[in-house]
């Protein structure tokens, strides 16, 4: 019997060990320069990106003021608060100075609170808290809206009904104003209803005008809670002056 020797099929590498080892070196050598050139078209690419970024944001009129969103005003108008706001038309948006346009705002007297914020790509949004009135103070016969900082800030011609009534001096600081405030929002809504007005002539200088006539020293804002509960009280018996300022000694005189 005669043997023939197994030849591998046409074209197999089993028979030429080189080819096998010049296509593994081929390719590692083609791994090692694609590993080069992944960090060269990396970096590229992040230039490229960079200095496109530059261009729109400092150049470009793509990312520019082209309007101003004002949101939460009542008192005042949006055109109040666009013109204390003045924002440049056309200006880039990364440049604005954020906190000068706050600062102009919250220069506006009704403005308790104000936020601004880019809004992208083209606006500006400008949101604000107006201050709420809790009392109307009357000084040498015109009425302004007070907040329960004892800030005034708005003018009545005529003061809104139902609105406590704050009776004053021009001489008199908004801390003495918001004392007033604290008083008045510490009266049990029964006890408010029998004030005519709120006086105020200084710091710890609070007095009630009672609608029957009647006048109450209350003093500091300090224990209102416990006042408006002996003044309650003291209101059965009918006096000209009732000193609650010091709740646990009251004290009353006739009229």
């Amino acid at each position: 019997m005669i043997t023939l020797p197994l030849t591998p099929p046409k074209g197999s590498d089993q028979r030429d060990p080189e080819t096998r080892s010049r296509r593994r070196f081929a390719r590692r050598q083609w791994l090692r320069r694609w590993l080069v050139w992944r960090y060269v078209i990396g970096s590229v690419f992040l230039v490229v990106v960079s200095v496109v970024g530059v261009w729109l944001v400092f150049f470009s009129s793509s990312l520019t003021v082209q309007h101003v969103e004002v949101q939460g005003e009542s008192f005042l108008s949006q055109a109040q608060v666009l013109s204390a706001a003045d924002v440049p038309a056309g200006a880039h948006l990364v440049e604005l100075d954020l906190g000068a346009i706050r600062t102009r705002v919250a220069g506006l007297a009704p403005v308790e609170r104000v936020d601004v914020s880019r809004d992208w790509p083209d606006g500006i949004l400008i949101k604000i808290t107006e201050r709420r009135p809790v009392a109307v103070v009357e000084i040498g016969g015109r009425y302004q809206a007070m907040d329960a900082h004892g800030v005034l800030f708005r003018s009545y011609a005529h003061p809104p009904s139902g609105m406590p009534r704050v009776v004053s001096t021009a001489t008199v600081s908004s801390e003495a104003l918001a004392e007033a405030a604290r008083v008045i929002a510490a009266l049990p809504s029964g006890l408010a209803a029998r004030v005519d007005h709120v006086g105020v002539r200084g710091l710890d200088q609070v007095s009630l005008a009672m609608r029957g006539g009647a006048t109450v020293i209350w003093g500091s804002d300090a224990q209102s809670a416990l006042k408006s509960q002996v003044l309650i009280k003291l209101l059965a018996h009918p006096a000209g002056t009732y000193d609650v300022s010091v709740p646990g000694q009251p004290v009353t005189a006739p009229r």
